[in-house]
């Protein structure tokens, strides 16, 4: 997972960088797991579950059955051998966040890091830095989805652009407020219900029903340049959310923006302050699953 920028936390972070190759990859060191840490990812793994089938989309809820890792922490090859075929992906090991160039490097080859170390007993609710139930759990079924697989990619090619427009924070909001924070309206039941994509929130009890249930919380339609001027916290659940209407309009929405001129006209701007309504926008309502 990349480093999150400096706007979000001053929280300490972790992870063991000693041994990392030039990419900060890592081996995964599978066998070091213990059968303690094996219970814990099957205690997070049961209890998100629940919530998949009535809160996660039907893509995540598609690729976290073909996954198949109820029974403990997942091996990468494992995983790897069903998405190489599937989307071209595949998962390298990682200490931690890593830089911003390594993480796009990674993206746009169809790399994507997983954080290698699991979360402490005590952080089973909420945890700052992603672990591996975070990335593994919250990221990897949707990169069986052809829509997501494909905007990672391109995702990861635009990074080189917004770092050498001094916009780095600007792109970085596109990713936090739809891979990691995202919601889409599910139409395949016929009612248009809203449903959790993102990987932050799928991976924590506590974000999964707050971001749909909670009466307070601003979900607003997904428009880009929006997006890309709202500011975020890493440290507590989110103020906004924003909504797609459909997996693809993530691809079909920013293929088509320019986003230099986006950059040159909000880069040097403060950020709308999370949870604010502007003139003229028109929230979601209380929308349950």
């Amino acid at each position: 997972m990349k480093k999150p920028s400096t706007e979000t936390s001053t929280s300490e972070l972790r992870g063991e960088y000693e041994g990392a190759a030039d990419d900060y990859t890592v081996g995964q060191d599978w066998q070091a797991y213990t059968p303690e840490m094996h219970a814990r990812w099957r205690r997070l793994h049961a209890r998100q579950s629940a919530l998949v089938e009535t809160h996660a989309c039907a893509a995540f809820r598609e690729g976290l059955a073909r996954l198949d890792c109820a029974d403990g922490i997942p091996r990468f090859e494992d995983a790897n051998a069903i998405l190489e075929p599937a989307t071209g992906w595949r998962l390298v090991g990682v200490p931690g966040f890593i830089p911003d160039a390594v993480f796009f490097d990674h993206l746009a080859h169809r790399r994507f890091p997983v954080t290698r170390w699991l979360r402490e007993e005590h952080e089973l609710d909420y945890l700052v830095e992603p672990d591996i139930f975070h990335d593994f759990f919250g990221h990897v079924p949707m990169l069986l989805d052809p829509t997501i697989a494909d905007f990672l990619e391109l995702y990861g090619k635009a990074g080189a652009r917004a770092m050498a427009m001094d916009a780095l924070d600007m792109l970085a909001r596109i990713y936090w407020y739809t891979i990691e924070f995202g919601l889409v309206r599910e139409s395949a039941d016929g009612l248009g219900r809203l449903k959790v994509f993102g990987a932050g929130i799928i991976s924590s009890s506590g974000e999964t029903r707050f971001s749909l249930e909670d009466p307070k919380v601003l979900r607003l339609p997904f428009d880009a340049v929006r997006v890309m001027r709202t500011g975020y916290m890493i440290d507590a659940f989110q103020k906004t959310y924003f909504v797609l209407e459909s997996l693809p309009q993530l691809i079909e929405d920013l293929v088509g923006l320019d986003f230099g001129p986006v950059y040159e006209t909000w880069r040097q701007a403060p950020p709308i302050p999370a949870g604010d309504l502007l003139p003229g926008e028109t929230p979601f309502g209380e929308l349950t699953p």
